[in-house]
């Protein structure tokens, strides 16, 4: 399904695969992985890292594994891991029984160690944290050795085999690869290769007590697994060559080769994993699954549909560096994605009572609808009219300004799917002045669909019978940022946070549906977009919407 719809062909990284394939370096067929830490929910921006090697392995007749990169207990859960199988098969990347966890091998990688250790390439350094770094240097100046780098393998051995015993305090000592200090890339310069963590692991228990660093695990666990291609952002372009350090201490042959594509930003959108925590944690939202968030849960329950984050990747296409993409393009692919697919139906957020006074009282009339204007095979359903209905606010004025087709005292509107209606009488409430009910007539011979030819109107306006009307309340949703420009890093970015970015409707009035909606169904209400049912469907004996979006779609206008 994905491969069917990925242009793969137009994207650089399958350029630039498939001419390293036409070598024939691989004994094995091509595969791929998205190794995610369990420490977190994914987010729009995780979408195109898992979509290209998704992609990129189905349109090369290759695998694709799912591996959690659990080596740090502090901060894993298997909430998390659950909630990334739920979220990366809703989107449609399933990788079947390809599902792998780094804490499987940790015998492995503790073994790369030791021979790393034998070979003199490896050591235990007793330098503290701030030490390690100080020692590093910076970006112009380089480091300088650890007084702990010339130990003997044995005397490193048996450290280490000490600290896989818990004889030491977490943090007191590390292995470092013995690489070199005075490198102009800074991850080369003895960077560190295991830690002492003394921490329940969500998988493993209290089996081990010393974990490895994610840049010596990553290459270990790629080769123990097969994988030839691992597809990563760009960020990790300067780790490239500690990964292929790794691979060349192991003497692995075929080794798997790291690839990078740019990293996604979008405006407004904060995806950054502890400005999400604080949002979450402060009180800024509602969960993680809040519909404002980027997170791929808070998508879902939004309404967003796995087609138009694909969609939304697709038109992205293929990105080479760090690049930002307006927020208004996932919007764009939603509405296309939804215009054939969603029932169109009449809700009334901010309702007014029109009485139509030359109507039978007491009377129902089943007036016929389609369900999408743009595909038939939706068909059509019946919708209740009355003598007694509402209609939006907004659809009536009692001074309009010149350009005004709507509702005005002595001017005439079709109602959507009904008859032609012209106001007659305001009634207003003699304290406040609101008007509260107005009084109109009807012209029977003007109903839709009944090959009317006669005089015509500008306007045409949804609204909901009375009696029939079902209540329900909804959410909406704008941008959470209000400066769409906000850096990631900006640490001001809280105070920029949108006040009115959720703004709840409880009275709405909507037409009878034909069946219970089901929960995360999508709808569109006519002239305010498109709505989903909340996966919990109801707050009390109202049914529950958020908007997904309005219909106005900017984007295309560009």
């Amino acid at each position: 399904m994905v491969n069917e719809m990925y242009h793969h062909k137009d994207h650089f990284i399958y350029k630039l695969i498939q001419e390293e394939l036409d070598q024939h370096p691989f004994g094995r067929e091509m595969c791929t992985r998205f190794p995610p830490e369990p420490n977190g929910y994914l987010h729009i921006g995780s979408a195109y890292a898992i979509h290209t090697n998704y992609a990129m392995s189905q349109a090369l007749n290759g695998t694709f594994h799912l591996r959690f990169d659990d080596t740090n207990p502090l901060k894993e859960d298997i909430e998390y891991v659950n909630a990334i199988l739920e979220d990366i098969k809703w989107l449609g990347y399933d990788p079947g029984p390809h599902i792998y966890y780094g804490s499987d091998y940790s015998e492995e990688i503790y073994n790369t160690a030791v021979a790393l250790i034998k070979q003199g390439k490896a050591y235990v350094c007793d330098l503290t944290p701030d030490e390690v770094t100080e020692y590093r240097g910076t970006l112009t100046e380089p480091g300088k050795n650890s007084p702990y780098r010339d130990r003997s393998p044995q005397e490193n051995l048996e450290l280490f085999a000490r600290m896989k015993n818990g004889d030491f305090p977490a943090a007191s000592k590390v292995v470092r690869a013995k690489i070199d200090m005075a490198s102009p890339n800074i991850n080369m310069r003895d960077p560190v290769l295991y830690r002492i963590i003394h921490a329940e692991h969500y998988r493993t228990g209290h089996d081990w007590c010393i974990y490895p660093m994610y840049d010596f695990a990553h290459p270990i666990q790629d080769a123990i697994e097969g994988i030839t291609y691992s597809l990563c952002s760009i960020e990790f372009k300067d780790h490239r060559p500690l990964y292929e350090w790794v691979l060349q201490q192991l003497e692995i042959p075929e080794p798997p080769r790291q690839r990078e594509f740019g990293r996604l930003n979008l405006t407004g959108v904060v995806t950054s994993k502890r400005f999400l925590r604080q949002m979450v944690e402060g009180g800024y939202v509602d969960g993680w699954d809040d519909p404002r968030l980027p997170t791929l849960r808070g998508l879902r329950r939004r309404g967003f549909t796995p087609e138009s984050i694909r969609s939304f990747i697709e038109e992205i296409g293929s990105i080479r560096t760090q690049s930002t993409v307006d927020i208004s393009l996932l919007d764009h692919c939603l509405r296309q994605d939804l215009k054939e697919k969603t029932m169109s139906v009449m809700a009334v957020l901010r309702p007014l009572k029109v009485v139509i006074t030359n109507y039978p009282e007491n009377t129902v009339e089943l007036l016929q609808m389609e369900n999408n204007s743009e595909n038939e095979a939706l068909g059509r359903r019946e919708v209740p009219f009355s003598r007694t209905i509402y209609i939006e606010r907004d659809d009536f004025m009692e001074d309009p300004p010149k350009g005004f087709h709507r509702l005005s005292p002595g001017a005439e509107v079709r109602l959507k799917g009904a008859y032609f209606i012209r106001c007659e009488e305001v009634i207003k409430d003699p304290a406040t002045g609101e008007i509260t009910e107005l009084r109109c007539t009807y012209d029977p011979l003007t109903r839709s669909g009944t090959g009317f030819t006669g005089r015509k109107v500008k306007g045409t306006i949804h609204w909901v019978s009375d009696t029939q009307a079902v209540t329900a309340e909804v959410r909406l949703y704008e941008k959470l940022l209000l400066d769409p420009e906000t850096p990631q890093d900006s640490e001001d970015w809280m105070s920029r946070i949108n006040p009115d970015s959720l703004i709840t409707v409880s009275r709405v009035l909507m037409e009878p549906l034909p069946e219970p909606p089901r929960p995360e169904q999508k709808f569109q209400f006519l002239r305010h977009g498109y709505f989903c049912l909340e996966p919990n469907g109801h707050a009390g004996d109202r049914l529950v919407f958020n908007r997904i979006v309005p219909l106005k779609d900017s984007w295309s206008k560009r």
